[in-house]
């Protein structure tokens, strides 16, 4: 089971957690970072406000933390120009006459952005399962503004669950590796899919498949995904599962939607999948068992033996409690009780 982690393993709404500002202040603003705390506030603020100015265009839930963090500190925003989404690095556009890069590493290094000590610091955010964010201004780091997405209360159980179910659990984001792995060691993941673009998902799907198919053992490789860059996946996975909170294009491209946002409507799908399948052999078997053993008789098989036919009456009967058997049988699912009870 491959799980995405922002919005199906976390809650999906980050909020903003941290504002580190680069040794040269003056890249942010005339303000000296010498000249007291009220002054260096000034430029926490400047750098939020131009980032925000930003973010507010972008439709990324880590966008929407950064600019309810801005306007939680009653700040006011900018006009934006020439805003450009970057897929997998970040985005850049002009506020106020000066060019506004937010994302990460890979766009830092894209751009030849010089980070200093604001790169181990980064990592230092990431270790705590936080999401950094580089801001750089005219070509020149400014400083890190970083968000946190908590996980779900009962995301660590339910993998738990899973695990104990024989099923092996993979965690697919585009987070840094640092964040990505501080989430899974949280919820108990060994194995990360980290750095993945958006249109990456599917093929990391498919390469999982591949490695199943040359396994002795043919497993099936299932996606549980909540928004509009995990649909290529979830219609790759052999099964897509939706979280119902998530958005429609995921939902559309999904063969199973959980109707609630928690990972334990995967325990039960599975669970009732399971059971609805072993019913199934049961009355396969009992069906096949009972026309060795009858058709023969019907046919005449004993009569040289033993003079016994078996009367259309009989047969009738014993076909309809035949057909009693299967039905009640597979009416037990209706007792059938999930490990969880998914509120």
């Amino acid at each position: 089971v491959v799980l995405d982690k922002t919005g199906t393993i976390t809650k999906g709404k980050p909020e903003l957690t941290d504002i580190v500002i680069s040794d040269q202040s003056s890249v942010i603003s005339n303000q000296s970072s010498t000249s007291g705390t009220d002054n260096w506030s000034l430029i926490t603020d400047d750098l939020l406000r131009l980032a925000s100015s930003v973010e507010k265009v972008s439709e990324h839930p880590l966008a929407q933390a950064i600019v309810e963090g801005a306007q939680a500190r009653k700040l006011e925003l900018a006009e934006v120009q020439d805003f450009e989404a970057i897929p997998g690095h970040g985005v850049s556009a002009s506020v106020e006459g000066r060019s506004v890069l937010i994302g990460n590493l890979k766009l830092m290094n894209r751009e030849n952005i010089m980070l200093g000590a604001l790169e181990e610091k980064s990592k230092s955010l990431a270790d705590d399962g936080k999401t950094p964010m580089f801001i750089a201004l005219d070509g020149k780091a400014a400083g890190i503004i970083a968000v946190a997405d908590t996980v779900k209360e009962d995301s660590a159980e339910a993998i738990k669950v899973l695990q104990s179910m024989g099923i092996e659990v993979v965690m697919i984001t585009g987070d840094n590796r640092r964040t990505a792995e501080a989430i899974a060691k949280k919820v108990g993941i060994s194995k990360v899919l980290a750095e993945v673009l958006p249109e990456d998902k599917s093929n990391e799907v498919k390469k999982l498949q591949i490695e199943n198919r040359k396994s002795k053992i043919q497993n099936v490789v299932a996606m549980v995904g909540d928004g509009i860059n995990d649909a290529p996946a979830l219609a790759q996975a052999d099964v897509g599962l939706a979280i119902g909170t998530g958005t429609d294009v995921a939902i559309e491209a999904s063969d199973i939607t959980l109707i609630k946002g928690s990972l334990k409507g995967v325990v039960t799908a599975i669970e009732v999948s399971r059971a609805t399948m072993k019913n199934i052999y049961q009355n396969l078997v009992g069906a096949f068992f009972y026309n060795v053993l009858g058709i023969p008789v019907a046919m005449g098989l004993l009569f040289p033996f033993f003079g016994l036919l078996l009367s259309p009456m009989i047969a009738g009967a014993a076909m309809a409690f035949s057909s009693v058997t299967v039905v009640g049988n597979a009416n037990r699912l209706r007792g059938f009780k999930p490990k969880f009870s998914v509120r």
